[in-house]
């Protein structure tokens, strides 16, 4: 079952759908343009029901299959959201909001699983009803919690759930899936160092502060290295270093520190924690100063089930010739909400040569977009065969 022919007539209006979103991006849950946009096209695809405002901008479209007696239900997921990154790629279509690009592809997503939906709502070739989820807020907002907040699986009756993101540096339109843990849980925290600030000449009279947290910054390090098992994945990395006087002759009175925990389990995850405090409190006041340490749990652990991730394999082995195994990701994706709600699988879909994701050159490989419909439309027609 390779690339439906459908996908390569329709592949001109939705990489124009594409780059309508990559030029006009929009952050966390501020999707409103692309949004009204999703739920303008579903309607017109002739969804059976188009419902906005699920986790605050998100959309949900539904399409019933040409016989519903299977009673089964299927969701398939795409993130609306941009980067707060300033894009430097030189396109055509490039961003024309200061600040904000599709750094990640999300309008790639987006675009597919639009594609998808105008098939599927052409053809009706399933028994069952699939459910087009349109996410906000992936970018560290979790807009996929608050879409599961809003009850949306009991709401439209979701049994299991797909997702989908691209790959830079996989050929095109090759497919990667791993089952179990395959991207990390994100924590954030935030480390408030208190020392006593003074005349840079006179060191002896102060409580260093930029000492102090350089010291911080160091002995952490030693929680992936000294307390973590060698075997398990776990990252700590201190990504700010905000002094409060920003003189040459003067020793500041606080240090802020922010950063990010990644880490594979719950075990991990608690070590990482309870050892974070421990360390930037202990190392503070050896040198007299204090710590106050903030800790806020973001994304966790995504995690594959079993029957779903075989189920997705082998429809992008259909779609494409074969399927690889994915290596693990230590970055954070909200569609584990989703998994954690219900049974379900997300997908690596080669983006070609290029920019990583998250880079002011990236962008999405509108090659892509045949096999990714394919891909989701496979998902429907495979697991809903038509009565």
């Amino acid at each position: 079952m390779p690339v439906k022919n459908r996908f390569a007539e329709l592949q001109a209006e939705i990489t124009a759908w594409r780059r309508d979103l990559h030029e006009n991006p929009e952050l966390l849950f501020d999707t409103h343009r692309t949004s009204a946009l999703v739920a303008e096209k579903l309607a017109a695809f002739g969804c059976d029901e188009v419902v906005p405002g699920i986790g605050r901008t998100g959309v949900v479209g539904v399409i019933r299959g040409k016989s519903t007696g299977s009673g089964k239900v299927i969701g398939l997921r795409a993130d609306m959201d941009a980067l707060p990154i300033h894009e430097q790629t030189g396109l055509d279509y490039a961003s024309k909001t200061p600040g904000a690009m599709h750094a990640c592809g999300h309008d790639g997503h987006t675009a597919m699983l639009l594609g998808a939906a105008k098939y599927l709502a052409e053809t009706r070739n399933f028994d069952g009803t699939v459910v087009v989820i349109f996410q906000p807020a992936e970018e560290g907002g979790g807009g996929g919690r608050e879409m599961c907040a809003d009850g949306m699986m009991e709401r439209f009756g979701i049994e299991e759930v797909y997702g989908m993101h691209n790959w830079p540096g996989v050929p095109v339109g090759s497919f990667a899936i791993r089952s179990g843990a395959f991207f990390a849980a994100t924590d954030n925290f935030e480390i408030e160092v208190e020392g006593l600030g003074g005349h840079a000449a006179k060191p002896q009279e102060t409580i260093d502060t930029t000492v102090v947290a350089s010291h911080i910054v160091l002995a952490l390090q030693t929680i992936a290295s000294r307390n973590a098992d060698p075997v398990e994945q776990l990252v700590v990395s201190v990504t700010s270093f905000e002094t409060s006087s920003k003189a040459f002759n003067v020793i500041p009175q606080r240090v802020s520190m922010r950063g990010t925990v990644r880490t594979m389990s719950g075990a991990m995850r608690d070590l990482a924690e309870a050892r974070l405090a421990s360390i930037a409190e202990g190392v503070a006041a050896s040198f007299g100063a204090k710590a106050t340490v903030n800790y806020k749990r973001n994304y966790p652990v995504m995690v594959n089930h079993d029957a779903q991730t075989a189920f997705a394999a082998e429809v992008a082995t259909k779609v494409s010739g074969a399927c690889a195994d994915a290596p693990l990701v230590m970055g954070g994706e909200d569609f584990a909400f989703m998994l954690e709600e219900r049974p379900g699988a997300y997908i690596l879909v080669g983006n070609g040569p290029g920019a990583a994701v998250h880079h002011p050159e990236y962008n999405f490989n509108d090659e892509v977009i045949p096999a990714g419909c394919s891909w989701w439309a496979e998902i429907v027609e495979q697991r809903l065969p038509a009565a």
